[in-house]
């Protein structure tokens, strides 16, 4: 045992059941003080205020920031997903037209050589 735990023992023994019943129910009066050396100041009183709303702002703010993010990134997603469908859908039409000039170019340069051949025949007959 202890030393402290010992001297203890020695003096509840030798107490009377009376005298220490009421030594330990008393209950400390520091504990349900009124006095203004405790109590908050009324700058303390709003500085705690005031953290609390700028904590419930701020917080609200985050959230903002969060759901802007958020759009952002749908928004994101949206715009390259209609950029591949227009950019998928030009490269088609590009390479529509390009057959299409390529047929163009091909009626011209049959249509050149009929003429060719016709004034050839001109010429012949003249």
């Amino acid at each position: 045992m202890s030393f402290l735990t010992e001297v203890t023992a020695r003096r509840m023994a030798t107490l009377t059941r009376t005298a220490a019943s009421s030594t330990f129910t008393t209950v400390p009066r520091a504990s349900f003080t009124t006095s203004l050396y405790l109590r908050k100041t009324v700058t303390e009183a709003a500085k705690d205020t005031l953290k609390t709303v700028d904590r419930a702002v701020s917080d609200k703010l985050v959230d903002g920031i969060d759901a802007g993010v958020t759009a952002k990134e749908k928004v994101k997603g949206a715009t390259s997903e209609v950029t591949g469908k227009t950019s998928g859908e030009a490269s088609e039409l590009s390479g529509e037209a390009k057959g299409k000039a390529q047929e163009l170019k091909g009626q011209a340069k049959g249509k050149a050589s009929e003429l060719k051949g016709k004034a050839k025949e001109k010429v012949n007959e003249l």
